[in-house]
């Protein structure tokens, strides 16, 4: 999210408001909004009473989807539209009451670089019109309601591949991979291989 939040901390701060950005929970001050984004760590409650509100950006139709990686889920189990829903962070993890949703549309040709792009830009503005619409909008908030589902932490071996099964069949899987920290791979005759992709535009 790094390139992405150097433009939404400018946006803010060219607003005329105070901001802090921070790379770790303690370090987080007290204030009005807290965005907790991209953060891996679970945001204990003494640092979540600093700021009235803290707001995190989940990438599923919660409560469907709560846990680790959802658009990485999705993608893989074949959708191309995927739910950005910006709530507020509670002690129980993604279960605070949603301010706001949208869904982003995808062509399906897309690799992970194109997709974090379009997800990221996506939750700035999500961001931003938050801010533009507080405290007004902290009334349109929504208790979550519908049956929860969880997905796990992914890891370098669910980018594994079937030898057997066509590239196509495992299309959505090669889209998320990272070429760099979790490539694809498969084994054959007792030797690992490391498949890396990337989109041609000649």
């Amino acid at each position: 999210m790094n390139p992405w939040l150097n433009g939404l901390f400018a946006i803010l701060a060219d607003a005329g408001h105070r901001v802090s950005w921070v790379n770790a929970p303690a370090e987080v001050p007290e204030g009005d909004l807290c965005f907790i984004l991209n953060c891996s760590k679970l945001v204990k409650p003494d640092v979540l009473s600093r700021n009235t509100h803290n707001l995190v950006i989940h990438a599923s139709d919660l409560p469907k989807g709560k846990g680790w990686s959802p658009w990485t889920w999705l993608i893989v189990e074949g959708s191309n539209e995927i739910p950005l829903t910006l709530f507020e962070a509670e002690a129980s993890v993604d279960s605070g009451v949603i301010y706001l949703q949208k869904w982003v549309q995808f062509k399906g040709d897309e690799l992970i670089d194109e997709i974090r792009k379009t997800l990221a830009e996506e939750m700035v503005k999500m961001c931003q019109q938050f801010v533009e619409d507080y405290p007004d909008i902290v009334q349109q908030g929504r208790v979550q309601v519908g049956p929860e589902s969880y997905y796990p932490r992914r890891c370098p071996a669910n980018s594994a591949l079937d030898p057997d099964k066509s590239i196509s069949q495992q299309f959505n899987l090669l889209r998320v991979v990272d070429n760099d920290r979790y490539p694809a791979f498969f084994e054959h005759n007792g030797c690992r291989y490391v498949l890396k992709i990337e989109k041609s535009y000649a």
